[in-house]
């Protein structure tokens, strides 16, 4: 999927479904249509399947913010 499909098809407020890539000190990252956000202050085991809404999109550098629903 490119990052202008992404766009169209996502706003800030939506949910998606993800898996984790990677878990740090400050969140976990989460793969959605090979886009990457993070899940701020959230820890997850790598590899799990998360629910997640969207708070903001960095258009700029082709990423986002999550939350946990």
């Amino acid at each position: 999927m490119s990052w202008q499909s992404f766009l169209a098809g996502h706003q800030v407020g939506d949910i998606i479904e993800g898996v984790v890539t990677k878990e740090v000190p400050f969140g976990s990252f989460v793969e959605s249509d090979g886009f990457t956000g993070l899940a701020h202050g959230r820890s997850w085991p790598v590899g799990t399947r998360v629910s997640v809404r969207i708070l903001a999109i960095d258009t700029d550098n082709q990423r986002f913010s999550l939350a946990a629903v």
